[in-house]
């Protein structure tokens, strides 16, 4: 038993030594009949939140009104939740009323789905199981507690959770349950942008993101969410250069590839294509003129609409914006090559440049290029200090204005060439490239 597992251990028989009822519950307990490590453990006790306070003094009452406490623990937090049923679900997202349960059993079937409904008694080393999660996790498949209709009107968030942990365990959706998605689809815009946003982004990084937009797509979900990357299906590429077909399948293809990845580089590798649906023109050939800054614009438009913090909408925009770049990169001077590569989060577009050529034509040989380039050039030579400052163009004379970033551009260019490597070189240049009498 690790030090967490230990923690929660402790927790339990504290609560269970004042005479109330306690287990583990939830994804920790899904977690460990699957023989997966645990990222947290949660705890369900008869106890109400006033006595967990007073057995726990140190908790804090964060999610108190719902009967929450977190007992923070250095091997990481705790959450104890009151046993609790809730009241009627009014807006599909939030029940009007929290009411305290006198049984576990209560507490289990007001949960989502069977695979989160189980509960364990680690002084037993025994799993409770009142709704017959253990025969779905054998089976691998994600199925609702009770009636998928009802259970997924109250918290229209579900539907997303179902599609998450079917991809993420590589199970199936239960027919009943799928079907109730299909039905209740459009409710999800009865859910905040935020939830949305970020369900979408666990579904996106948590494995097997190719599996949970197919999800998406099978339960009608995807249409409601994110109707950009439904218009995906169906586009025409040029074979040549896209043997695998639509613009949806080579999104899919990209998303398979995904390894671990950021938040923003699999929101990048989503959104690289979006804008081929509307620039899409077939005469002679197959082309998308335009579609990196289209794309980019439809992107930053998305990323708002599901308020997606400032920074990881503009890194997400640029992974769009600059995705095509590398098809240039051979024929790029020194310097241009030098600022693309000290692009802040390189890395990302790098790997996004990868996986788009593992999706269609399978030449890596510009990744490859810029991926040496990197390796072998040291980091004061990709981002290097300015040798010539905007003070020192006021110092020799240059009155400030518009030229002084035309000067000031020219005279990294040449320095990321390799043509000049000091500050009297620089100024050299200057005085020959800008001579004062002809400002």
């Amino acid at each position: 038993m690790d030090a967490q597992q230990q923690s929660a251990l402790e927790i339990v028989r504290r609560l269970r030594d004042a005479g109330f009822q306690a287990f583990w519950v939830g994804g920790c307990v899904r977690d460990l009949v699957m023989g997966r490590k645990p990222k947290d453990y949660d705890v369900a006790t008869s106890a109400p939140p006033s006595d967990v306070l007073r057995l726990f003094p140190e908790g804090l009452t964060v999610g108190a009104q719902f009967g929450v406490v977190i007992v923070p623990r250095e091997e990481g937090n705790v959450e104890v939740a009151t046993f609790r049923r809730d009241g009627r679900y009014a807006d599909g997202r939030h029940p009007e009323e929290v009411l305290y349960a006198e049984t576990a059993e209560e507490d289990v079937r007001r949960r989502d789905f069977t695979i989160n409904g189980l509960l364990y008694d680690p002084m037993s080393n025994r799993v409770v199981d009142y709704v017959g999660g253990q025969a779905d996790l054998q089976a691998r498949r994600v199925r609702t507690i009770g009636e998928p209709l009802d259970r997924l009107a109250e918290d229209h968030l579900r539907m997303l959770r179902a599609v998450r942990f079917a991809a993420r365990f590589e199970f199936s959706l239960e027919p009943r349950t799928a079907e109730a998605i299909r039905t209740l689809a459009s409710g999800i815009h009865h859910v905040s942008a935020e939830r949305v946003r970020d369900e979408i982004t666990r579904i996106l990084t948590e494995g097997h993101a190719r599996r949970g937009f197919e999800l998406l797509e099978e339960t009608a979900l995807l249409n409601e969410v994110l109707p950009e990357i439904k218009a995906l299906q169906g586009v025409p590429q040029p074979p040549e250069f896209h043997p695998e077909g639509d613009v949806w399948t080579h999104t899919l293809m990209m998303l398979e590839g995904l390894k671990e990845p950021t938040p923003t580089l699999a929101w990048g590798v989503l959104l690289h294509d979006v804008g081929k649906p509307p620039t899409l023109t077939v005469r002679e050939r197959i082309r998308f003129d335009g579609h990196p800054e289209v794309g980019a614009e439809m992107a930053e438009a998305i990323c708002r609409r599901l308020r997606t913090s400032n920074r990881e909408t503009e890194r997400i925009t640029e992974l769009v914006r600059h995705h095509l770049r590398f098809k240039d990169f051979p024929k790029m001077r020194r310097s241009t090559q030098m600022r693309f590569i000290g692009m802040e989060g390189f890395e990302e577009h790098l790997e996004l440049h990868r996986l788009d050529c593992l999706a269609s034509h399978g030449d890596l040989s510009h990744y490859e290029m810029a991926k040496q380039l990197i390796e072998h050039t040291p980091q004061e030579e990709v981002r290097p200090q300015r040798l010539v400052t905007g003070d020192d163009l006021i110092a020799c004379g240059y009155v400030p204005g518009p030229q002084f970033k035309t000067i000031l551009q020219f005279l990294e260019d040449a320095q990321l060439d390799g043509k000049i490597r000091s500050r009297n070189e620089a100024l050299h240049l200057l005085a020959v490239q800008f001579p004062i009498h002809e400002r």
